[in-house]
């Protein structure tokens, strides 16, 4: 047992309320054994009084059906779900969590594809990602976001919105809908 204790470590990330989400992650492994730092700016995002301040009584997850796409370890679905959001695959949901999705070429229509099956018309998409300017990333990037634009709008969240501590110029959280069929 002391043999796969060697091959993680532990990532702790600290709720508002003052848990503890510790979450392990590998020393050696590929995307889905990480706790990407976008993962981390996203989750503590989700904590913002923006959508959830007990104080004033708002909990923008409690009962709310929540879908994570590409979080590594899944701290941005945990995150979610120890503030009330069902963390379920029914669409469509209310919210998709995306974070660090923006960067292997071959998945970009795909994720975009798989975003306009299951986004209702109420369904928020928050898409965290860091941008990359080095090889091919500026160029997955923009087509990412030519293939959106076709079905989606998006805004682009302030750093002054975001957690003060876990937040950071290169890492990007978008609010994205689907458009309206006016």
């Amino acid at each position: 047992m002391a043999d796969d204790d060697s091959r993680y470590f532990v990532r702790e990330i600290e709720t508002s309320d003052g848990c503890i989400l510790n979450i392990k992650q590998c020393y050696l492994g590929d995307v889905g054994c990480v706790v990407w730092d976008a993962a981390i700016v996203l989750a503590k995002y989700l904590e913002t009084k923006h959508f959830h301040d007990p104080s004033s009584g708002v909990n923008a997850w409690a009962g709310k059906s929540v879908l994570e796409l590409g979080a590594g370890t899944g701290v941005v679905g945990l995150m979610a779900a120890t503030m009330g959001g069902d963390v379920s695959d029914m669409p469509p949901p209310h919210y998709v969590l995306l974070a660090d999705c923006i960067y292997y070429e071959e998945s970009v229509g795909p994720l975009v594809e798989t975003l306009r099956f299951i986004a209702g018309p109420d369904t928020c998409i928050i898409c965290c990602y860091e941008q990359r300017t080095e090889g091919v990333n500026p160029k997955v990037e923009q087509r990412f976001f030519k293939l959106l634009q076709q079905n989606f709008s998006c805004e682009e969240i302030p750093l002054e919105k975001q957690d003060p501590e876990f937040s950071s110029p290169d890492i990007h959280i978008l609010h994205i809908r689907r458009k309206s069929c006016d």
